[in-house]
């Protein structure tokens, strides 16, 4: 029987191992980043916020960004029993949640998170199994550390598993 779903919010990351999911919700622009052993059964999520690290002045919250959070789940699940070489991806988020007239490429938060996620994972040759990124709305993902599924609900979409 599954445990409750570890719950987290902006810029949070958490991992956790079967049976219990990982849930976040409110990904407008930001990207919900999974990673998952599937030999062991332990998973890990990322709330990315922004982009890149390397603009920000003092970084405190380092699961803020692409770079530096898809580095600290690496850490987080290879600690707890996870080999980075079985390691597998699934994104979801980085929709643009704002369309005005002549938006400049700066304001292309989502797409950007997107590319930079990608980038990151490409970085550690990490398999990006599924996405559902883009669009102009909202999702809230659960990620399954049993199977490796993610479901995601949006108000626009319904429900569907990758």
């Amino acid at each position: 029987m599954a445990n409750e779903p570890v719950k987290i919010g902006i810029a949070e990351l958490k991992i956790a191992s079967t049976p219990t999911s990982i849930i976040t919700a409110g990904l407008g622009s930001c990207v919900g980043v999974c990673l998952w052993d599937p030999i062991v059964k332990i998973g890990g999520m990322v709330h990315i916020m922004l982009p890149d690290s390397k603009q920000a002045r003092n970084i405190i919250n380092k699961a803020k960004y692409a770079d530096s959070g898809i580095n600290l789940l690496f850490e987080e699940l290879c600690k707890n029993g996870a080999q980075k070489h079985r390691l597998v991806a699934k994104i979801a988020g980085g929709a643009q949640m704002f369309n005005f007239p002549n938006i400049k490429e700066v304001m292309k938060i989502g797409e950007r998170n997107v590319e930079a996620v990608k980038k990151e994972l490409n970085l550690h040759r990490v398999n990006l199994l599924a996405e559902d990124i883009g669009g102009n709305y909202g999702r809230t993902i659960e990620f399954f550390t049993e199977n490796g599924q993610l479901l995601i609900k949006s108000i626009h979409k319904g429900v569907k598993i990758i």
